[in-house]
């Protein structure tokens, strides 16, 4: 859900006036906050506005009329900033309807990349955000780089600023790039997540591509299969039911099953769409991604490549972020919630932080008491625990990991284009065989000119 931010205005007990901004996902939520406020400060609210975005329509001293869009608190905010700007202000009416749409993976790619690339020739972040605003596509990322610059210019703290736009650049991303401009290698942590990002999209990309195929075929062959057996090959077979003729077991079984859903075919398909409804729904619930993703590193082939691939995005997040001091439990919560998997994320915040918390265990130990953790990753860790290089063994185990899942995934498709090249030979022989069967039904020849 998109973070809006909201002023409020108050009076202190002493007369003095009171004024601030508070993020919140809704009005409500926001008004919750500075009541607080309020009741921790001891001062009387006085009014809350939403910053909204404002159509203006103004004319420049050389005569040009310009339109355009700006986010503000007010309309009386906006006219007064673009006055201070020597325009003549026509015209400020608030957008009404504006929604936003997630960017696509690819823009969001784009921008992170080239803004390490840009960060690394020693550019300012002011200049590289002035740079890449006309380069997106995407409305809602460009409108996102604009507030992001203005904030930031206005000394919001960078961390806060991103954090606002969560729900355009994804809670992972908005959170390094909020930390980047606080840390002293902003250009490595820009580096790491662009990696980090085009690796993510480039595995799905390849097990989407991989799927569609055989998703497709497979479709294709269970409407063949329900056309035949329910319309075509009763029209042949049913020749033979009025001549008094035994027909074979698969064919009075197949013809059993096309009366039956000539009769409930309605009931089938409203089932079938109610199922893939609440499939769906459930699929997106919080309990449904917990137990999907606590299963599916546990199949067959898949599996353990999806598993291994978590445990890379893992280790490759907490050795960009982990120091030998500071605040590194935050660090392995951050990490979790980036490699992708609810299940993991939940067994290390529940096992793994409240251990090293509360009974100051070790890191290692911690890890291996959560139980998704491989016994590779394991002994890695101990060995850099031991030797002090904590930081590198992580990075060592998220390369290592990168190149097997590269090779696994090559395999994986191979095995899943098997899977449905048998899957395609067993369907194609169930109907050569039962349209084999009826071919041996010899009535003979009085039945077949009616006299019996």
């Amino acid at each position: 859900m998109a973070t809006k931010e909201f002023k409020f205005e108050g009076m202190s007990q002493t007369g003095q006036p009171v004024k601030g901004t508070v993020f919140a996902s809704s009005k409500r939520t926001a008004r919750q906050k500075v009541d607080k406020l309020a009741d921790k400060h001891q001062f009387r609210t006085k009014g809350l506005l939403e910053r909204c975005v404002f159509l203006y329509k103004v004319k420049h001293p050389n005569g040009e009329v310009v339109r355009g869009e700006q986010k503000a608190f007010s309309a009386e905010e906006l006219e007064k900033a673009l006055a201070k700007m020597g325009l003549e202000v026509l015209s400020v009416k608030k957008k009404w309807f504006n929604f936003q749409t997630k960017p696509a993976n690819d823009d969001i790619i784009m921008f992170v990349r080239l803004s390490a690339n840009l960060l690394k020739e020693k550019l300012p972040f002011d200049e590289v955000l002035n740079l890449l605003v006309n380069d997106v596509s995407s409305k809602s990322l460009r409108q996102a780089i604009r507030d992001l610059n203005a904030d930031l210019k206005g000394g919001t703290d960078a961390k806060q600023a991103f954090m606002k736009h969560q729900h355009i650049f994804g809670k992972f991303t908005a959170y390094m790039l909020g930390i980047a401009s606080q840390s002293g290698n902003m250009s490595e942590i820009y580096e790491a997540t662009a990696r980090f990002l085009e690796r993510k999209d480039e595995f799905r990309k390849s097990i989407r591509s991989a799927m569609i195929t055989p998703a497709i075929t497979v479709v294709a062959l269970m409407a063949c299969l329900i056309w035949y057996i329910w319309y075509i090959f009763p029209e042949t077979a049913r020749l033979f039911q009025g001549l008094d003729v035994e027909l074979p077991p698969m064919t009075v079984a197949t013809l059993a099953f096309a009366d039956w859903l000539d009769q409930y075919w309605l009931w089938c398909a409203i089932i079938m769409v109610a199922v893939s409804v609440g499939a769906w729904l459930w699929a997106r619930s919080d309990r449904g991604q917990f137990l999907i993703h606590k299963n599916l590193i546990r199949i067959p082939i898949i599996g353990s490549l999806l598993h291994k691939l978590n445990i890379e995005i893992f280790c490759r997040v907490f050795s960009v972020l982990y120091s030998g001091a500071g605040d590194n439990l935050n660090v392995i919560k951050v990490a979790s919630e980036a490699c992708g998997n609810r299940y993991m994320e939940h067994q290390i915040k529940t096992t793994t932080v409240p251990m090293m918390v509360a009974q100051g265990t070790g890191l290692v130990k911690s890890m291996e008491a959560s139980g998704v953790f491989t016994s590779m990753t394991l002994s890695r860790f101990r060995s850099g625990a031991e030797t002090g290089n904590v930081q590198d063994s992580a990075r060592q185990m998220a390369d290592y990991y990168e190149r097997e899942t590269s090779l696994q995934l090559k395999n994986a498709v191979e095995s899943i284009q098997t899977a449905v090249a048998v899957f395609i030979t067993i369907g194609i022989c169930f109907l050569t065989v039962l349209s084999t069967e009826i071919a041996f039904v010899q009535p003979d020849t009085q039945s077949m000119m009616g006299l019996r």
